[in-house]
């Protein structure tokens, strides 16, 4: 029996797993980084063991630190969670020598399936079909396009799709340094590109009794830079593929002598045909729509598995539908780009359940983040799963863009209005999930978001809010309106910044309150530091107004606006010289490709970043030379510091081409 369980992981996944212990009576502990040590998984467990370090090298990823803590701690078995070791063999390993319970496969099965190249090997001798392996160094035209995959790990890491060979040397390095980086192996492998697939995977659970079952399939098609975003379950593959992908699904258990819960993934191509991509041996992220459409908790089962509990004979059927959207500090706009910092409110509305599956249709929520989380810089930068049930498809689909949309996030960007966008597009609605989805709609949904007007009302609301702080502030006359004079004056103006855009707002504070000087079809009902209510166009509407250092969030039920607030006077000493490349956000540099005195062209990389567990692309702003490179490989620089400066070549004199006879013949 296990009796205290080590969650080997952090964030939502660890506060999950502590969910079901919790309810079958096992201890929980923690570990936790020094940048987790305020963390919600390192507070709710019974005890917690600090692992020295920021990054995951230094922490998570230290088989010996994390067996040490476990040991410590009393624990009798460790959950792997998913990422950082989940699917290390080695650490199996380590955790079996040390007398403890493993809760996950055998450390064989884990090495057989944790090597992509490997792994479709056991699996084509089973019968199943499989996209084959490509050797990059002989690749020819008639091959293209091609995906360089790293062979170990996942999450769309270590991943390039290539459709020229001019590009493939590139793409192979860059795949490498990325797949070193976030699974300590830079193995990597081409196979064929199918561009318009979809990604179905099926659940698996088998026992030390033989049983294996597969749960059910999961639709993970939503995907960029190959990492899910949106999944559900049901699929909507018909009856016939269905049965087809679970008998091949088994067929991969069974021929690696499968125990514990994991993840057999199939491309589907709409003529039906499926290959096998690869065998997660471990516990997905999206595992709540499995749970929700089945009733199972599958991290009891694990546990279960683990004690010699024998599975019944067939799993239960599906019931209803449920999506999962993975709600990410990130922006969709600006090539994903993670972001960080202090996420000053995190709420999302009408939540029936936390980490477990709710007692009727609803909403689900699997969160590490509170108010005043900081997300930092070393970990991916998901900040919740929040997963809809419902009684079918379109209707789950509605509750969940619903939620999505209702929810308070302050503080960071992130990418809530892309997945509002997909949810209610009607290709998606229509079942149309392929993993080309985003590039295909990326007009439709890469600027969804608040209208214009919107921006324009929530600005104007935001400037009104702070003039009624302001008065509640004053020690006089606080009972007259903001601004308010006993003669005409000239109208108040306060900016704003949103999107790149500076907002200006002009009112009027008169003795009955404020009149908005530019938009004569919105009267101001009240206004209060909090929530400002204007009628616009006859219609009553309401925004709640939040201040934060350096930012104004305004929620209304036309959207979500986050402003910037812009100084009367400005900074001189912030302005930057021309050509400046600046930190899009805290990070490593982790390659430089240029020098100093290098003519570069617009859009040609110079350095990348290392952030979040991506890397990412700093690429010159317009032809000229680099005149100054301030980082080398390793350097650690916060967001907004000038990497290297590109001064942009001149633009040559142009040429006087007059002939001079020509001119001698202009009349005097």
């Amino acid at each position: 029996m296990i009796t205290n369980l080590l969650v080997a992981n952090r964030g939502e996944i660890a506060l999950r797993i502590f969910r079901t212990c919790r309810e079958r009576g096992v201890g929980t502990v923690a570990v936790y980084s020094d940048a987790d040590t305020h963390a919600l998984h390192a507070e709710a467990a019974d005890a917690a063991v600090r692992l020295p370090g920021d990054t995951p090298a230094d922490t998570y990823l230290r088989v010996d630190s994390v067996v040490a803590a476990a040991l410590a701690a009393g624990a009798d078995a460790v959950h792997p969670g998913y990422g950082f070791l989940s699917e290390s063999a080695e650490f199996a390993r380590a955790v079996l020598d040390a007398g403890l319970t493993w809760i996950g496969p055998s450390p064989e099965s884990i090495a057989l399936m944790g090597s992509k190249v490997a792994s479709k090997r056991v699996v084509a001798q089973a019968g199943v079909p499989v996209l084959a392996e490509l050797d990059p160094d002989e690749l020819t035209d008639d091959a293209l396009p091609v995906l360089v995959k790293a062979s170990a790990g996942g999450g769309g890491r270590g991943m390039r799709v290539v459709h020229r060979r001019a590009d493939l040397a590139a793409a192979v390095t860059a795949a490498r340094a990325e797949a070193a980086s976030a699974f300590g192996d830079a193995t990597v492998f081409c196979e064929r590109y199918v561009e318009r697939g979809r990604h179905i995977e099926v659940q698996v659970l088998a026992d030390t009794h033989g049983t294996v079952w597969a749960v059910g399939e999961r639709e993970c098609s939503i995907q960029r830079r190959h990492q899910k975003v949106i999944e559900e379950a049901p699929s909507g593959v018909d009856e016939k593929l269905r049965r087809a992908l679970f008998a091949a699904a088994e067929s991969v258990c069974r021929a690696v002598d499968y125990v514990g819960a994991g993840t057999v993934e199939f491309l589907v191509t709409d003529d039906g045909e499926f290959f096998f991509l690869e065998m997660n041996t471990r516990l997905q992220v999206e595992h709540p729509v499995t749970e929700c459409v089945t009733g199972l908790d599958l991290v009891a089962w694990q546990l279960r598995i683990a004690e010699g509990e024998a599975l019944p004979p067939e799993p239960p059927e599906a019931r209803g539908h449920a999506i999962e959207a993975r709600l990410y500090a990130e922006d969709p706009r600006a090539d994903w780009r993670p972001g960080s910092g202090t996420l000053h409110r995190f709420a999302v509305r009408d939540v029936r359940a936390e980490f477990t599956v709710p007692d009727r249709h609803g909403i689900r929520l699997d969160s590490g983040v509170g108010d005043g989380t900081t997300v930092g810089v070393h970990y991916d930068p998901m900040l919740a799963k929040v997963i809809a049930w419902g009684p079918d498809r379109r209707a789950t689909a509605r509750m969940l863009a619903g939620a999505l949309e209702a929810a308070r996030l302050h503080g960071l960007v992130t990418n809530r209005d892309l997945l509002v966008a997909v949810l209610r597009h009607p290709a998606f609605l229509a079942g149309d999930t392929h993993t080309d989805f985003l590039d295909r709609h990326a007009a439709e949904v890469l600027d969804a978001g608040a209208s214009e007007d919107t921006v324009r009302l929530s600005v104007l609301a935001a400037a009104l809010a702070d003039a009624a702080h302001n008065r509640a502030r004053a020690r006089v006359l606080a009972s007259l309106p903001a601004g308010w004079r006993n003669v005409p004056s000239a109208p108040h103006t306060k900016s704003y910044r949103h999107g790149g855009v500076e907002h200006v707002v002009r009112y009027t504070a008169t003795r009955s309150g404020f009149v908005p000087e530019d938009r004569a079809d919105v009267t101001v009902e009240s206004a209060t530091p909090e929530r400002v209510l204007l009628t616009v166009g006859g219609v009553r509407r309401a925004f709640d107004v939040c201040r934060y250092p350096d930012l104004v969030t305004v929620d209304s039920p036309q959207g979500f606006v986050g402003l910037t607030p812009v100084p009367r006077f400005g900074d001189p000493a912030a302005e930057l010289a021309e050509g400046s490349l600046t930190a899009p956000m805290p990070g490593a540099v982790a390659r430089v490709a240029v020098a100093v005195g290098d003519e570069v062209r617009a859009g040609q990389p110079l350095l990348w970043l290392e952030a979040m567990k991506m890397e990412h692309r700093v690429a010159a702003p317009v032809d000229g030379v680099v005149t100054e490179l301030a980082v080398a490989p390793g350097t650690q620089v916060e967001q907004g510091a000038v990497l290297a400066v590109v001064t942009p070549k001149a633009s040559p004199e142009p040429t006087d081409t007059t002939d001079p006879a020509d001119t001698a013949k202009e009349p005097a």
